[in-house]
């Protein structure tokens, strides 16, 4: 059966405590410690989303010689720097220092605010310092890193603004030029990803389409960051339906070779039948008993159902470019009588009325593991996954995609497993619930047919690739039709894909096929075209395929191209940001501000002819590097010709 795919937004919380030993000056050691007569700042518990729990840690390097060493995150390195000069004012403050981008170039690249906040954690104690900017003049004044920062200086009450150097950040692009292809290092922390899980004998819909792309694009930028992914397809393919569909094909004798679209068809049939026919109902009954005892002849018809199904789902998969290995609700089916065994022996799970309940401080609505009548369900299963996931697969991070309807059912099935020790017994084990709001038509309503049927993704995709053909024949093109098909295939796929993952997926997206193949908006379409124009330049200076050991650094000739390799820089950040908040519209964000950033650098700033060819072409090959590595976790193909 399928659990509509959303994830709760519950979060695992995991007390993070931070000491930086830096060396200060030893008189202003012996000063401070003298007039906070000892009292030291306690550290500050943070709350931390599992992927602070499970990321590398080590990939975050200190701070040498004030010189930055290569690093996955600018924002990190800016915040090392900041937190030796806090260290050198206040050498007994362990908080926590973080800096955040500026909203305007005239406020400097990066700002640091807790100048507000340390005063007043010392505004009980003996200082020198009378105001919260006083106090950030003080950390400015001792901030020592002359390669990184043009200037620092300190507005309003006690922000501290910084502007990085025009070299630095050559420099850093160059680095990051230099080092972007290399082999991503394995951190040896498994993520389980549980997306799209449609239901076997029904066709996908649009509903599925939200699951299968978020999930597929947070597995890409968890692999992008070293973790060892599994990406699971849980199916629903175990339950009452079946004895219905079973028993109505060996009425009409359709127990031979039939597709999805007969099946769904069978199975509204057999629904009205069941609910009406009380002889049709004991039949299906029994072929449930039949089934759930593995009746050779009966469980023969269930493989053929799911093998159609199959068949349909993986054609699916294969038109959207994503990889799911099928792991259904049956192959937890011998774990559940241990699981809940072991449930009713610690006391958490209990009998009330016939069923098997777990009952929860947090919510007045029991978690119900088995039926009055002895049937399993939904949290059966979902128990004994979570089960298997944790103490057979040893997964370090579990992360379930589904629409956001499911909340409740999950903190249930997270609270049980806490309380029965999978999550934390043997290790921290940190879960996730990414839940996503529905597909809407333009009207704001749930996205339907004419006819009020549920809209087919399989009929989606091919009316997305002929509107693109479409478009692409209406402004004339150059390509065969052969090419032009593949190009239609491929962006009308990023279109889908982009215009749902753009948006915060918590919240109802309304599908517009006008919007999202708009060329001038926040599209897949620009971001394409964008490529293709960055491609096109390349190629002309034969430099599409080029070796960074053959490149001129790039440099900060003009202020569009220092805002651009600024920008460049921030890419990890945008992909940690997005794993932080499982929120794909986070690195489709960064995507966007590359390719306007890109258009503007090429508008103002000529590339060919220019003693600064060179070093721009660098530049442009630094840009389509990373668009790539974008492109692949958004889960686009990227176009080389349009």
């Amino acid at each position: 059966m399928l659990r509509t795919t959303c994830m709760l937004r519950h979060r695992v919380r995991h007390v993070c405590k931070s000491k930086r030993g830096v060396r200060a000056d030893k008189s202003v050691q012996k000063r401070f410690v003298r007039k906070l007569k000892t009292k030291v700042c306690p550290n500050r518990s943070k709350s931390a989303r599992p992927y602070s729990h499970v990321s590398n840690a080590s990939s975050y390097v200190a701070v040498t010689d004030g010189d930055p060493l290569p690093t996955y995150s600018l924002k990190k390195t800016i915040a090392t720097l900041v937190s030796q000069g806090v260290a050198v004012i206040n050498p007994v403050f362990h908080g926590d220092v973080s800096v955040s981008e500026t909203t305007k170039t005239s406020f400097g690249d990066y700002q640091y605010s807790g100048s507000m906040q340390l005063f007043s954690e010392l505004s009980t104690m003996a200082t020198d310092y009378g105001s919260p900017r006083e106090l950030a003049v003080a950390i400015s004044n001792s901030l020592d890193a002359t390669e990184v920062f043009h200037k620092v200086e300190v507005a309003g009450p006690g922000f501290i603004n910084i502007f990085l150097s025009d070299k630095y950040i050559s420099r850093k692009a160059s680095q990051m030029f230099r080092q972007l292809n290399q082999e991503v290092p394995k951190n040896n922390k498994k993520v389980i990803v549980d997306f799209s899980s449609p239901n076997i004998a029904k066709e996908m819909h649009v509903g599925h389409l939200r699951s299968t792309i978020i999930g597929d694009s947070l597995c890409q930028a968890l692999e992008h960051r070293g973790f060892t992914v599994s990406r699971l397809n849980h199916v629903g393919d175990w339950g009452t339906q079946f004895g219905m569909l079973i028993a109505y094909m060996r009425e009409h004798g359709d127990e031979g070779t039939v597709g999805l679209s007969d099946l769904q068809s069978f199975y509204k049939q057999a629904k009205v039948k069941f609910d009406e026919d009380e002889y049709f109902k004991r039949r299906a009954q029994v072929a449930v008993t039949e089934l759930q005892a593995y009746e050779p002849e009966t469980y023969r018809v269930w493989e053929q159902i799911c093998e159609a199904s199959r068949n349909e789902f993986e054609a699916i998969y294969e038109e959207l470019n994503v990889e799911i290995e099928e792991r259904g609700e049956s192959f937890y089916n011998s774990f559940i009588p241990k699981v809940l065994e072991e449930l009713i022996e610690k006391d958490i799970a209990v009998m009330n009325d016939g069923a098997l309940c777990i009952f929860s401080d947090d919510s007045d609505v029991p978690l119900i593991c088995r039926k009055s009548d002895g049937g399993f369900n939904y949290a059966s299963t979902d128990l004994a996954a979570l089960y298997h996931r944790t103490q057979v697969e040893d997964a370090d991070w579990i992360i379930y995609v589904t629409d956001i309807s499911q909340r409740r059912h999950f903190d249930a099935v997270f609270s049980a497993g806490r309380r029965i020790g999978w999550l934390n017994s043997k290790k921290d084990v940190a879960v996730d619930h990414v839940g996503f709001g529905l597909v809407t038509g333009e009207d704001g309503k749930r996205l339907r047919t004419r006819s009020g049927e549920t809209v087919k993704l399989k009929d989606l995709l091919v009316e997305a690739k002929e509107r693109c053909l479409q478009q692409f024949q209406t402004r004339g093109t150059d390509l065969d039709m052969e090419t032009l098909r593949t190009s239609a295939h491929d962006l009308g796929t990023s279109a889908v894909k982009y215009a749902d993952l753009r948006n915060n997926i918590s919240t109802n997206y309304a599908f517009s096929f006008a919007r999202m193949l708009d060329l001038k908006g926040n599209t897949a379409v620009y971001l394409q075209y964008s490529f293709v124009r960055v491609n096109s330049i390349l190629e002309r200076a034969n430099r599409s395929n080029e070796s960074s050991a053959n490149c001129v650094d790039p440099t900060c000739s003009t202020p569009q191209e220092r805002a651009l390799l600024l920008h460049l820089l921030k890419f990890d950040d945008a992909v940690d940001s997005m794993l932080t908040e499982l929120m794909p519209s986070k690195i489709c964000e960064f995507t966007y501000t590359l390719c306007v950033l890109f258009n503007n650098f090429y508008t103002e700033c000529k590339i060919f002819g220019v003693i600064e060819e060179e070093s721009r072409l660098t530049t442009c090959l630094l840009t389509l590097t990373v668009m790539k590595k974008c492109f692949k976790i958004i889960g686009m193909r990227p176009l080389r010709r349009i």
